[in-house]
């Protein structure tokens, strides 16, 4: 860890050293000598006379480089400082872009709270709508939904969409895509569900041709609205599985399928996966996966990764509202 201490006329040119990759801060010190300029943590110091000039904030620092202000999460040297210079960064994503999660769960399977519970936090946070996604049955270890019981969960939420509205909470279920490829519930049952994640959580040490089947099965279904944490990775605990990712990306751009950026300590997609499926033309969703009212602020990690990403709002599929999801 370092530890600078600093006056505050500094602090710009302390703040952006520290925030950019090696990357970025070499080719900003390429653009200061090309301007007559040295650049370090410590402030500008002009090459003929000596002076130091210095910048108290970030802002200050970019514009002596003739550029506008780059967030923090592009400072990777990939292309942000030409973009800049160009005028063509994006509008980055913002948390109070977002108007809904998509992804949460419930004590109803492996959750840690109730539905209401659940609801009222999300709309503490304010969020105008949350997506309960419990799970479907053949993932055993979750107490998946049968066909009875999601029509009973149906009732509860619309019991607590009268008492919550304008706040809504979107019926949605995770639905397992099984090692064959097929899905865990009919097509007439997903067709009753207001938005339809689906997800891989076994068989994951197939080849990379049968798992991209698998992947691609769910999204040739109509009914599927989301891939969820897509890689399956868990960081620090579990290896992200591997697809043939253009292939993927194809078909999620021409069924209009959403990949999810998943904000729990999953982060999948990671930033650079979701870059590339941007790129293809896939829309993203970024949501929290929360068991319990305390992971909702997961969703704020997931717009971490898509502001890493490059993402902008019109690329998140979870900025409009309700009207947006609803079959």
């Amino acid at each position: 860890m370092d530890l600078m201490l600093c006056r505050p006329e500094a602090w710009g040119t302390h703040l952006v050293h520290f925030t950019g990759s090696k990357e970025h801060n070499v080719a900003l010190r390429e653009r200061a000598l090309d301007r007559g300029l040295s650049l370090s943590e410590k402030g500008f110091r002009d090459v003929d006379s000596g002076e130091l000039l210095l910048a108290a904030d970030e802002e200050e620092v970019y514009a002596r480089l003739e550029l506008p202000w780059i967030a923090p999460e592009l400072r990777e040297g990939e292309g942000e400082i030409s973009a800049a210079a160009a005028g063509r960064l994006p509008r980055l994503v913002e948390r109070t872009d977002v108007r809904g999660d998509t992804h949460t769960h419930s004590d109803w399977t492996d959750g840690v709270d109730t539905i209401e519970t659940m609801a009222r936090a999300a709309r503490e946070r304010g969020l105008e709508y949350m997506v309960l996604t419990d799970h479907s049955p053949s993932l055993g270890v979750t107490r998946g939904l049968t066909p009875d019981r999601i029509a009973e969960q149906k009732l509860e939420l619309d019991r607590l969409n009268g008492e919550l509205a304008p706040f809504r909470i979107l019926h949605g279920t995770e639905l397992e895509i099984r090692s064959d490829g097929s899905l865990d519930y009919p097509d007439d049952l997903l067709a009753a569900f207001d938005v339809v994640v689906a997800s891989i959580h076994t068989g994951r040490s197939q080849p990379t041709e049968q798992l991209t089947r698998r992947a691609l099965a769910a999204i040739e279904n109509p009914n599927v609205d989301i891939i969820a944490h897509p890689t399956g990775r868990i960081v620090n605990r579990r290896d992200p599985v591997s697809y043939d990712w253009p292939q993927v990306f194809e078909a999620a751009a021409r069924t209009g399928t959403r990949l999810e950026i998943n904000g729990s300590p999953r982060l999948d997609l990671d930033e650079r996966l979701a870059r590339d499926a941007a790129r293809a033309g896939v829309q993203l969703t970024l949501a929290s996966d929360a068991h319990r009212t305390e992971e909702l602020v997961y969703l704020d990690y997931a717009v971490g990764v898509a502001r890493r990403a490059w993402l902008e709002p019109e690329q998140i599929a979870n900025v409009v509202g309700t009207e947006e999801w609803t079959r």
